[in-house]
């Protein structure tokens, strides 16, 4: 039997992102148009200010605008996008949530799951056998560095997040473990 759990993108949650993004953009131009003015910053680690010179906060500013500006093409992509953002079946996970989604993630290539938190943010690692053989399905150059990345950072090039999902973050890592474990016994 081929139960087939479908999860939507949330638009939502997506124009939260694409609201934030838009909101670190404006910051990136503030920082490019007044860098006397934003050369201040606190440091909470030790309750102190510290002090850039207005180069460094310019160039900080350009990277700002198109960090960011690649999330909001990206979120504009996805607020448009018609495919379901996560679909769990007998033959794997299908992934389309995030910018370095490959699509299907077959449950014969998984090794173990993972949790990661970085700052308030939590993802799934999805650890796998072959590494390459997902980065090579990479659509583009640039999904194909973040994949390298991540592989380098997590030594797997595979993610998964709620953060685009219409689905609580610690529901879904519960219903992908159950689902691995039930797949990878039945084969």
């Amino acid at each position: 039997m081929n139960n087939r759990i479908k999860i939507p993108l949330s638009k939502k949650k997506i124009i939260i992102l694409l609201v934030s993004a838009i909101v670190f953009i404006t910051g990136g131009i503030w920082m490019i148009i007044e860098p006397g003015n934003a050369r201040h910053f606190f440091n909470p680690i030790n309750g102190r200010f510290f002090y850039l010179n207005p180069e460094s906060i310019m160039l900080f500013g350009i990277i700002g605008i198109l960090f960011f500006g690649a999330a909001v093409i990206y979120g504009v992509k996805k607020l448009f996008y018609k495919k379901v953002g996560l679909i769990i079946d007998s033959n794997g996970i299908t992934d389309n949530s995030n910018a370095s989604s490959i699509g299907l993630i077959e449950w014969n290539d998984i090794s173990d799951i993972r949790v990661m938190q970085v700052m308030s943010t939590k993802f799934l690692l999805i650890d796998i056998l072959n590494p390459e053989k997902y980065i090579g399905k990479a659509k583009n150059g640039v999904q194909a560095k973040l994949m390298k990345a991540n592989m380098s950072i997590y030594q797997t090039p595979l993610s998964i997040t709620s953060n685009t999902l219409k689905y609580d973050f610690g529901e879904l890592e519960k219903l992908i473990r159950n689902e691995f474990k039930r797949n990878k016994n039945a084969r």
